[in-house]
């Protein structure tokens, strides 16, 4: 199968792992022996524009002219069985779908986040989640500002989506949803339920590493308000506070925009180790070492891509219980979860792995378990190559 995948990656100071699974699943469909053909944009490019060049960005936002006709030649050089789309946002627009309605390519759409119908992709304001634009009514988004705190920045990511949000509806053959969660809470979009899947993001097989378990527990993701950090921080102090000789310490693996703050922090704290951005074998050193991997995103997760990892390396996940992390761990069996965004809920929950130990190391065994009956690497691949073919066989051109 020939197959374009088309992604607008985002600023490399600002890891995404929506970035990451186009990666891994570009890499598997080549390793299977399928031809993969890369239409990418970064939005690094945009530090090198001119003033002016930047100035016209909003309206890139609603067309992209350049990405209309750079994708118009890959399709007419490649002429490919499928077209998967990513993120479009912001340098490729919903143009790139107009190119592949002339050229009769089939679409599938990987919907990574909540973009097209809120304008700052998470759902979430002001510290707290948020559905104001649940129903398709974006105008709240501009009425909060919330792309980036500004009226104006946000009512041009509005228009961009209200313009073409028949055409994302009736141009594309195949919907990717990454948890069912995410598929309910963005219904207000009015998808064809018939051109819906559901098919979780592909998570590499691990060798399960035979490391003693140390006396720690883990934070694994970007350091930002959306992901829970000050929730934890919290939390962590909270537990620390009524805990004795045989408390557990933290490290923190991660980087963004909080950095400054969480350095800080943990500056006065010995039982915090921040360590950054890791490499991958160090990462998967201490993800399998560690008695349980916290996740306390505040935001709702459209996956949770570490949550799946950590079943992958056999450590229990615990969680904050909303979004599809609530979908992905049962309480009781393959890890734990808590209420949202409240510190003293995090704190019990580090208290009860600390005093539990040999439950958590089941957890973490019927976790690996999960992991290799819901999200083995090559059923869901095989799920891509079905969602491919549907698309093939039931193309929609508007």
């Amino acid at each position: 199968m020939r197959v374009v995948l088309v992604h607008n990656r985002y600023r490399s100071a600002a890891p995404s792992g929506e970035t990451q699974v186009v990666e891994r699943e570009g890499k598997a469909l080549a390793d299977l022996g399928h031809e993969v053909i890369w239409f990418e944009r970064s939005s690094d490019e945009i530090e090198q524009w001119s003033r002016a060049k930047k100035a016209v960005l909003p309206t890139r936002l609603i067309w992209s002219r350049e990405a209309h006709r750079d994708l118009a030649a890959t399709l007419r050089e490649h002429r490919p069985d499928v077209v998967h789309v990513h993120n479009t946002f912001p340098l490729l627009s919903a143009s790139i779908l107009y190119a592949c309605r002339d050229a009769r390519a089939p679409v599938v759409a990987s919907i990574h986040n909540k973009r097209l119908i809120c304008a700052n992709g998470a759902f979430f304001r002001d510290g707290t989640v948020c559905h104001d634009c649940a129903d398709g009514s974006s105008l709240h988004g501009v009425v909060h500002g919330c792309y980036r705190g500004s009226r104006a920045a946000s009512a041009s990511v509005v228009l961009a989506t209200s313009v073409h949000r028949r055409s994302w509806r009736t141009l594309v053959s195949a919907y990717v949803f990454a948890s069912a969660s995410q598929r309910d809470l963005l219904a207000g979009l009015g998808l064809p339920a018939d051109r819906v899947f559901v098919r979780s993001h592909l998570i590499p097989r691990k060798q399960v590493r035979k490391v003693a378990r140390g006396h720690y527990v883990m934070y694994a993701g970007r350091l930002e308000e959306a992901k829970g950090v000050r929730p934890l921080m919290a939390g962590w102090d909270r537990y620390r506070s009524r805990s004795g000789d045989q408390a557990l310490s933290l490290v923190i693996a991660g980087g963004g925009e909080l950095d400054a703050e969480v350095a800080t922090w943990a500056s006065t704290r010995s039982s915090v180790d921040m360590v950054g951005r890791v490499g991958d074998e160090r990462f998967a050193e201490l993800m399998s070492g560690a008695r349980a991997i916290l996740l306390p995103s505040t935001c709702e997760e459209t996956f949770g891509l570490v949550v799946v990892e950590a079943m992958a390396a056999g450590s229990p996940p615990v969680a904050a219980a909303h979004g599809a992390l609530a979908e992905l761990i049962t309480p009781g069996v393959n890890g734990a979860l808590f209420r949202p965004g409240d510190p003293e809920a995090l704190a019990l929950a580090i208290a009860d792995v600390e005093a539990h130990p040999d439950q958590y190391e089941t957890y973490g065994a019927q976790a690996r378990e999960t992991y290799e009956k819901q999200f083995d690497p090559e059923r869901t691949m095989d799920q891509l190559l079905e969602i491919y073919r549907y698309a093939i066989e039931h193309p929609i051109f508007g």
